[in-house]
């Protein structure tokens, strides 16, 4: 990973974790508890960065982690502090993190469609050709638009498809649109192409169509709820075979770094605006941070969730010390879990070859 990759995903983990500690500092003060601590990184305290409006800002030393620490927030007994505020305050604070970061990755997404397009799938064109291939033979070109195959009008990439494995080792006429010219090439589709080549030897694609801000709003939050989803699912189809536990391994710093770098050197020639493979990495990270947070484990905002329904069912609330035993143990827990997983990445690192 080069000097510049790497400032990149070290700036942007940083980001989205003070973006994630944000929602829970703005979700305070909007319901007037006193936050007395904003971090970057975890304790003991590098130096306090400035305060503002009673809170102080600091740096710590224990890097790529942030907290903010309420007044009051394990103690019922402070007047004015989280502990004491009503369950469904407690409630929205604890889950403004995890939403800020489902946000943020929501206008990541938008930002892409909205800088890429969306492919028209009524048009084909020809994107790359392969040497020594039938198409470089009869002088098919990139850019060529598809209009006929073996007969058949091409309106899809499926239609595309379909007509040459139905015209294998067979002449067949391909009609297409240059420069806005119709010309006509007879080429006969191979049965056995080397690897990595096609038939006929082109890659294909869609031309795509700029759109307006609410459609990529829309599908940025389609394709979030559709990364949520499969995050929840992962474990449950881990469980039923149908995802190889390896493959599904938790990863640390480390594997995360090298998936960046492999995903931002693919997107020199993926076509698509630069930054595309950026912002989408990020926004699964910023996902994940925020549906992970959200899970009912103690001492993550789902679990401090968790400890505040029983107050709005049952109108009791779970003894406060039996509370923050749990969260500190767990919290113990999940800071060994993170070493192991990190180190782990280092002594066993993920294969990460196609």
């Amino acid at each position: 990973m080069d000097l510049s990759t790497l400032l990149i995903f070290i700036g942007a983990i940083v980001l989205l974790i003070i973006i994630h500690e944000f929602g829970h500092f703005a979700a305070a003060k909007l319901f007037g508890v006193e936050v007395e601590e904003f971090g970057i990184g975890f304790p003991p305290r590098a130096l306090t960065l400035f305060t503002w409006g009673g809170t102080k800002f600091s740096l710590n030393w224990i890097p790529l982690g942030g907290f903010v620490r309420p007044k009051g927030e394990n103690n019922p007994e402070i007047e004015g502090g989280l502990a004491a505020a009503n369950p469904w305050v407690r409630i929205a604070v604890f889950a403004a993190g995890p939403i800020a970061n489902l946000i943020t990755a929501i206008l990541l997404y938008s930002l892409i469609f909205a800088r890429a397009g969306v492919p028209d799938p009524s048009t084909t064109f020809i994107a790359g050709i392969s040497p020594d291939s039938p198409a470089a033979e009869v002088g098919l070109m990139p850019g060529d638009v598809l209009l006929e195959v073996g007969g058949v009008a091409i309106d899809s990439s499926a239609t595309l498809q379909d007509a040459i494995a139905e015209n294998i080792g067979l002449e067949m006429e391909m009609i297409v649109s240059r420069d806005g010219e119709t010309l006509a090439f007879n080429v006969v589709p191979r049965e056995t192409p080397p690897d990595g080549q096609g038939p006929v030897g082109f890659s294909f694609t869609n031309p795509r169509l700029p759109i307006s801000t609410p459609e990529s709003l829309s599908l940025g939050s389609q394709m979030t709820f559709f990364q949520i989803r499969e995050i929840v699912l992962l474990p449950s189809r881990v469980i039923g075979g149908e995802v190889n536990p390896e493959d599904a391994r938790l990863v640390g710093f480390t594997t995360m770094g090298r998936m960046f770098s492999i995903a931002r050197e693919a997107e020199v020639d993926s076509g698509y605006p630069a930054g595309t493979n950026t912002f989408a990495f990020f926004a699964y990270i910023s996902i994940s941070l925020g549906v992970l947070n959200l899970f009912p484990i103690p001492a993550v905002d789902g679990g401090r969730i968790l400890f505040a329904l029983p107050e709005i069912i049952f109108r009791r609330r779970i003894p406060t010390k039996f509370e923050n035993v749990v969260n500190a143990v767990s919290f113990l827990l999940l800071l060994l879990l993170l070493i192991y997983v990190n180190v782990q990445d280092i002594v066993n690192p993920v294969d990460l070859t196609p």
